[in-house]
């Protein structure tokens, strides 16, 4: 789950809690960009598709495409789970400690998902561990995903980004969804549950 070039963790909004129409247009265009590309990647094959076949059948130019989505293998890594994980953890109460805000808005952020997003989601992840150049810009990704999740966390507390716990703290968030989504071999919900176990001992300070 990595970030888009697109949109930052901040939204462009009408309000504070309904977005703007040009980010909703985005929003539309991604998603239907990311649906075609699983629906193409389901029928013929990840290594068959092209990122033109991707263009034409979602109904936009191949340079609209990289607008959204630097590589191929981006449309699948790249979905909105962030941005509902970082809504869920602004609505968290401000008395809540950041580990345990961050327990209860991945839950809350599973929550919002329909039938159908868990079915993107859950095929994304079987493809980013089975298909080699995939899993590989995965990995390239971490350093990204660790800013996001050191901008969620510095929100929250009031501190900067790249304070050192801020970071510290957003590393050791990020190894247990690292260790988490490895043991479970892309398995969504069994994911959730072991991320969610790993963040308890995390708050817990981690006994031995």
């Amino acid at each position: 789950m990595s970030t888009s070039p697109d949109r930052g963790l901040a939204s462009t909004a009408d309000s504070p809690s309904r977005p703007g129409l040009r980010e909703r247009k985005k929003a539309r265009t991604r998603a239907a960009i990311r649906q075609q590309a699983l629906r193409l990647f389901r029928e013929q094959g990840y290594d068959a598709t092209t990122v033109e076949q991707i263009a034409e059948a979602a109904e936009v130019s191949p340079s609209t495409f990289f607008r959204y989505f630097p590589t191929k293998e981006d449309v699948v890594l790249q979905d909105d789970m962030e941005f509902r994980w970082a809504d869920a953890l602004r609505a968290q109460p401000p008395d809540l400690g950041p580990i345990a805000a961050i327990r209860a808005s991945m839950l809350d952020a599973m929550g919002t998902l329909s039938g159908e997003d868990l079915l993107l989601l859950q095929e994304s992840a079987q493809l980013s561990m089975t298909v080699p150049a995939i899993r590989a810009r995965m990995l390239e990704d971490f350093g990204r995903t660790m800013q996001i999740i050191s901008e969620m966390l510095a929100e929250r507390v009031g501190q900067s980004a790249a304070d050192r716990t801020v970071r510290t703290l957003a590393g050791a968030v990020l190894g247990i969804a690292m260790t988490a989504w490895f043991a479970t071999s892309g398995d969504l919900m069994k994911f959730g549950e072991e991320f969610e176990r790993g963040l308890a001992l995390l708050e817990a300070g981690l006994p031995l």
